[in-house]
C-alpha cells in the first residue's frame, strides 16, 4: 500500500508543478484563474491521499472547507471576468 501512496504523492507533485508553471506563465487571467482551480483540486487530492496514509479522518472537514472555498472562488472570478468583458449575466 506504501508503493501506490507513494505513486499517487509523486503524480500530484508532478501535476501540481505543471500547475504552477501553467499558473505563472498563463498569457491571460482566465489561464491563471483556471490553473488556481486546479491547484484547489490538487491540494484536495494530497489531503486526501494524506488522509489515507495516516489513517487520520480529522483531514476530511478540511476537505470540505477547501473544496468550498475552490467552488466559491471559481465563481467570484467568473463573474468578475464577464463583467470586465462589459457582458451581462
Amino acid at each position: 500500500m506504501t508503493i501506490v501512496i507513494a505513486i499517487a504523492a509523486g503524480a500530484l507533485g508532478l501535476a501540481a508543478a505543471c500547475t504552477l508553471a501553467r499558473l505563472i506563465r498563463g498569457p491571460s487571467m482566465l489561464d491563471r484563474a483556471v490553473a488556481l482551480d486546479v491547484m484547489v483540486a490538487i491540494t484536495m487530492g494530497g489531503l486526501g491521499v494524506q488522509a489515507i496514509a495516516t489513517g487520520e479522518p480529522w483531514t476530511l472537514p478540511s476537505l470540505l472547507a477547501l473544496s468550498l472555498v475552490g467552488f466559491v472562488g471559481s465563481v467570484s472570478i467568473a463573474r468578475f471576468l464577464v463583467h470586465r468583458d462589459g457582458e451581462d449575466a
